[in-house]
């Protein structure tokens, strides 16, 4: 059932894939997301408690905002147990940042260290400006 979803998850991620994005709104900042690892997903939930219709990316005005995303990921066997499955969890986090920039792309990446989740925010030279905070996970 949970790789049911999750496959699920991802299926629909390449279906909204093929559709492309929309153009850029030179007025706004862009935050695309990137999960670092095979078999995982991460979705854009919402932008300062305001839910987002577009899980693929956040576009926001300038200015400080907290963003909110959904990441899946299996924690491996090495992580639990020698005849142990996969363990999948559900988690939300969120990121904080004030200074968003019009027209500047920011990108979210996020991973994860066993049962820790990690998200981090870069903006266009690759800095890291800002790290993700946990909001909750439950197995999946």
């Amino acid at each position: 059932m949970r790789m049911l979803m999750l496959t699920g998850s991802l299926l629909m991620l390449a279906g909204c894939a093929g559709f492309g994005l929309p153009p850029h709104d030179p007025a706004q900042a862009w935050i695309d997301l990137d999960s670092k690892q095979e078999d995982t997903a991460l979705l854009a939930l919402g932008v300062d408690n305001q839910a987002t219709t577009d899980k693929r990316y956040f576009e926001v005005q300038p200015g400080s905002h907290e963003l909110t995303v959904r990441y899946q990921f299996p924690v491996q066997p090495t992580n639990i147990g020698p005849d142990a499955e996969p363990l999948w969890r559900d988690c939300q986090m969120n990121v904080k940042f004030k200074g968003f920039n019009a027209g500047e792309r920011y990108q979210l990446q996020a991973g994860n260290i066993g049962f820790r989740p990690w998200l981090k925010l870069y903006d266009q030279q690759r800095k890291v400006i800002g790290q993700g905070t946990p909001a909750g996970c439950q197995r999946s």
